[in-house]
C-alpha cells in the first residue's frame, strides 16, 4: 500500500523533522530523517557535504536515496530535506514512492522557527527573509508537484498537523 510509506516535503523549517517524530510515535511506523541517511552513508555533515563536495553532489545523493527506498518493501515515514523535491525527477518519485504530504508554510513561520538555527547552509549570510522569501517561491512548484496532499501549518502545533496528516490517511485508505 502506497500509504505504507509516508513522505514529508517542505521548506526547511516547515516541520518535517517535528511532525514526522510525532507521526513516527503515533502510528508505530520507523522514521528516516533525509539529510541524516546521507550523512551517517558519508560520514560527514551535510555542512560538510556542501563544502567538500558541492550541492550538486549532495542533490545527486538525495536521489539515490530515494530510489533505494522506492525499491524498499519497508515501511516507513520520510522527512526529507527541503531541496529533495527540486531535483532531477525526485518530485515524480517522491509521488510513485508513497503518499507524499506537502507541509506548507509563510516565510514569516519560517523565519521565526528558524531564528536560532545556523545549520542550513543556504540561509548563510545577512537578510534571511528575503533569501527564504526567494528560495521559497523557487521550490513551490516542485512541492506541490511532489505532494499528493498539502498541509496548512502556520498557526497549527505539532499534535494537529499529526493528527490532520492521520485523518487524510485514514480518507486514502
Amino acid at each position: 500500500m502506497l500509504s505504507d510509506k509516508i513522505i514529508l516535503v517542505g521548506f526547511m523549517g516547515s516541520g518535517k523533522s517535528s511532525v514526522g517524530k510525532r507521526l513516527s510515535k503515533k502510528l508505530g511506523i520507523r522514521l528516516l530523517d533525509s539529510d541524516t541517511c546521507i550523512e551517517e552513508n558519508e560520514k560527514k555533515s551535510i555542512n560538510e557535504i556542501f563544502n567538500e563536495y558541492g550541492e550538486n553532489a549532495f542533490r545527486n545523493m538525495e536521489s539515490e536515496l530515494l530510489n533505494k527506498l522506492f525499491l524498499s518493501k519497508d515501511k516507513f515515514i520520510l522527512s526529507t530535506g527541503g531541496g529533495m523535491p527540486c531535483f532531477n525527477d525526485n518530485a515524480k518519485m517522491i509521488k510513485k514512492t508513497g503518499v507524499s504530504f506537502y507541509l506548507m508554510s509563510s516565510p514569516d513561520s519560517v523565519l521565526e522557527r528558524l531564528k536560532n538555527d545556523t545549520t542550513r547552509p543556504l540561509l548563510q549570510g545577512d537578510d534571511r527573509y528575503e533569501k527564504i522569501k526567494a528560495l521559497m517561491s523557487k521550490r513551490e512548484d516542485f512541492y506541490r508537484e511532489a505532494a499528493d496532499i498539502i498541509i496548512e501549518t502556520d498557526g497549527k502545533t505539532v499534535d494537529d498537523i499529526t493528527d490532520e496528516i492521520i485523518e487524510r490517511l485514514g480518507e486514502i485508505s
